[in-house]
């Protein structure tokens, strides 16, 4: 019994000394060894020998990248603070453990210091707008001076970003109220080119519209003066002369008029006068006015023509009462053919 508790005691002094002679480093790590209180040597990842009580770990330094998140507040140059959020990745050079290990009591402590000063150096030189556009610029800014500064302690900065912009609740929301009026203007000027094309589409749909109404009447009166062109030709052929062609034509058409508004039971129109002798009186009307506008026409360009050279207002005369005469020569002329008849 004694001989086991002997052997046991024994095996864990030997384990006690063999960990005392041995230690570890973890990979992507630099263990720093000190003999004697002076600086020894840099151990990296493995299983490692050191000399118990002589030699000493000092201290352990991650190789991996890190992030350190700096919160700046600060101003811009159109005196509006806010808050901006700096991250940078950094890593300790394989190189330069010993500079980072021994130059700096806190390498966090001395990144944010850096960082301060740059951002509070750059953002104070834009205004908002600019700070929001031009973000990369600061991130650069920050990059450059602490890779500089950084590099002589052993750090090695990889990247620097502006993860993030907080202006003052009160500014951010009337930036809100500026980017919802400018949208609303032109959400404005698009409804209004809208309602414009609306009004220029339905114009020209009706000018379109008017067009093909007129050409449609144009096209219909064209066809009815053929037709009676040609009724007055059959007419003649029979031995009926033009003008007793014509009021027989005006009969018929004022016949076929009145036959159409008695289809028509609810109809309130009343045509006046309504017996066949208006007829000839309308026709005869008709062929009083055609003849005097020829006329008209004819004294006008005979006038002009012998007139030419003298006095325009006595050309004026002279035509007015030209006209007036010749008119009053085919009225009577055709009311006496009229009385003959």
């Amino acid at each position: 019994m004694i001989g086991i508790i002997f052997y046991l005691i024994l095996f864990f002094l030997v384990i006690s000394l063999f960990y005392s002679f041995v230690f570890i480093v973890n990979q992507e790590t630099a263990a720093i060894v000190e003999r004697m209180g002076k600086f020894h040597s840099v151990r990296n990842a493995g299983l490692n020998v050191k000399i118990p009580i002589i030699d000493n770990i000092v201290g352990r330094l991650i190789l991996k990248i890190q992030q350190l998140d700096v919160l700046v507040d600060t101003k811009t140059k159109d005196n509006v603070f806010v808050k901006v959020k700096i991250s940078v990745q950094f890593k300790v050079i394989r190189d330069k453990v010993y500079e980072a290990f021994y130059k700096l009591d806190n390498s966090h402590t001395q990144i944010t210091s850096y960082i301060f000063d740059v951002v509070r150096a750059e953002v104070p030189k834009m205004k908002l707008d600019d700070v929001f556009e031009r973000k990369d610029s600061i991130a650069l800014a920050v990059k450059g001076e602490l890779g500089e500064s950084m590099l002589n302690y052993g750090y090695s900065i990889i990247k620097a970003l502006v993860t993030d912009l907080d202006p003052d609740e009160q500014v951010r929301l009337a930036m809100n109220r500026i980017n919802t009026a400018e949208r609303e203007k032109v959400s404005a000027q698009y409804k209004a080119e809208a309602e414009r094309i609306k009004i220029v589409s339905k114009a020209r749909a009706e000018a379109e519209s008017k067009k093909l109404q007129g050409k449609g009447t144009a096209d219909q009166r064209r066809e009815i003066a053929k037709g009676i062109l040609e009724s007055v030709e059959v007419l003649s052929n029979v031995g009926i002369n033009p003008q007793e062609a014509s009021a027989l034509l005006v009969v018929t058409q004022h016949y076929d008029t009145l036959q159409a508004m008695g289809k028509e039971g609810n109809s309130n129109l009343i045509l006046m006068p309504n017996h066949p002798a208006s007829a000839h009186e309308m026709l005869n009307n008709m062929i009083t006015s055609f003849n005097i506008s020829n006329k008209i026409n004819e004294t006008i360009k005979k006038n002009i023509k012998n007139n030419n050279n003298k006095n325009n207002d006595n050309n004026k005369n002279v035509v007015v009462k030209n006209i007036n005469d010749e008119k009053n020569n085919i009225i009577n002329n055709h009311h006496g053919n009229n009385r003959k008849n």
